[in-house]
């Protein structure tokens, strides 16, 4: 088998990854990325995204044993190139309660994300009339805190299956430069484990589409996402990677309209957050464009549904860390009684604000279960200590695997500024 010698690999280009490539490779210390994807030359439409999200050959996308849908991708730039640009502070007092102070990296990363609230010329006249049926029943709805670039967005609402017009920061900006700097990436690449002698870290063992190497490095930073970087963990001989696993549980609410509809506004464009702290759930102005995508949410109805007609809201909870990834890459993720409770508040509460707003109730549809935001897996406190390092000197993990609890919300900004953190950490001499 090959063997290569780097000093830094990081494994994944999200937002984590990315971020400490950028970081590392800008105080001049060498790096190499492997990403199991590739850089997308074309996004946007749903036979583009069936390319780089993790779906199975007839296109229905990866599922919890359970049936929860998990949605994630194997792309260059990882899930934030089909984020929908959303950005909140999150899970500070979680890491704040482990040392980890992170003001300073989260100004940083606002400032570089040019972070700012959708403007209301993005909002479409019919995602007004649902705010103000939310204002009339003493809900707080509000423009979402995005990193687009409204002057290039065109409110195609196509957001989560790539933004086509480059509006919207993604971890693949700071990968590129990350590589105009010096960092190599080493693309179509899965990691199958961790190479370790004598309880320090040695390399990787990595699947190329030709045949296998060993990638040798002293230093190794896991950022393959809640669902890949556990799996690695536990075929390295770290078992009690995997537990803990959440998703930030969401169910969409679709209405069919007489009259307006929310199609010409970026996904997620207005929010409450009123009800976090002490309910665990958010609501968002949501609906998907793509029949296709209706139809694994909801079944034939949901391809029926007439886009141009479509109002919809979203309800996104704090979920309970039940779930587990395996080492062979299959999840189980029940929705516990607790769950339950959240997402039914949200979803009464959304029908009620469609239903002022217009939308007849006869027309009221919800989705099944879903999860966008998996973490848990490799929680501080659990796999890994304060600086992010496992139980094997030099092997870091900078990814959602580390939050220590379910944000529910946008998790983005944090990733950038743990990954900001460590990379300050690995370069103090």
């Amino acid at each position: 088998m090959e063997t290569r010698n780097y000093q830094t690999i990081i494994v994944g280009s999200g937002a984590g990854g990315a971020t400490l490539a950028r970081e590392l490779s800008t105080r001049g210390r060498p790096v190499l990325v492997v990403e199991q994807g590739k850089v997308e030359q074309k996004v946007g439409t749903f036979a583009d995204c069936t390319r780089y999200y993790d779906v199975n050959a007839l296109k229905i996308p990866k599922k919890s044993k359970e049936g929860v849908i998990l949605w994630r991708t194997f792309m260059a730039g990882g899930a934030t190139m089909v984020a929908m640009g959303n950005i909140s502070r999150s899970s500070e007092k979680e890491l704040a309660a482990y040392g980890l102070d992170l003001n300073e990296e989260l100004v940083e990363a606002e400032k570089d994300l040019a972070v700012s609230p959708l403007p209301d010329g993005r909002i479409s006249v019919g995602g007004l009339r649902l705010r103000e049926a939310a204002h009339l029943l003493g809900h707080s709805f509000q423009n979402m805190t995005k990193c687009i670039d409204a002057e290039r967005c065109i409110s195609c609402g196509h957001c989560s299956l790539g933004c086509a017009r480059g509006a919207r920061w993604s971890a693949l900006a700071y990968l590129q430069e990350a590589e105009r700097l010096g960092t190599k990436v080493l693309y179509q690449a899965k990691v199958r484990r961790v190479l370790q002698e004598n309880g320090q870290v040695r390399g990787v063992q990595v699947d190329l589409t030709d045949g296998s190497v060993e990638l040798h490095a002293e230093t190794i930073i896991l950022a393959a996402g809640g669902l890949g970087t556990p799996v690695i963990l536990q075929n390295s001989g770290i078992p009690q990677a995997g537990e803990g696993l959440f998703v930030d549980l969401l169910v969409n609410t679709y209405g069919v309209t007489d009259d307006f509809n929310i199609i010409n506004e970026p996904q997620m464009a207005q929010v409450d957050m009123e009800y976090h702290p002490e309910r665990g759930f958010i609501l968002a102005t949501q609906i998907n464009h793509s029949r296709e995508v209706r139809l694994l949410e909801l079944g034939p109805v949901g391809y029926a549904m007439p886009t141009q007609r479509l109002a919809g809201l979203m309800t996104k909870i704090v979920d309970e860390p039940a779930g587990k990834v395996y080492a062979d890459g299959s999840v189980s993720k029940p929705v516990t009684d607790a769950d339950w409770q959240k997402l039914k508040a949200g979803m009464q509460t959304a029908k009620e604000i469609l239903i002022k707003a217009g939308v007849p109730p006869n027309s009221i549809r919800h989705s099944v279960v879903q999860g966008a935001h998996p973490g848990g897996t490799a929680a501080i406190g659990r796999v890994v200590d304060e600086h992010l390092m496992t139980e094997v000197k030099n092997l870091y993990v900078c990814d959602a695997s580390v939050l220590p609890k379910a944000p529910g919300l946008p998790p983005i900004l944090i990733l950038v500024a743990l990954a900001k953190r460590l990379a300050k950490q690995l370069t103090i001499h």
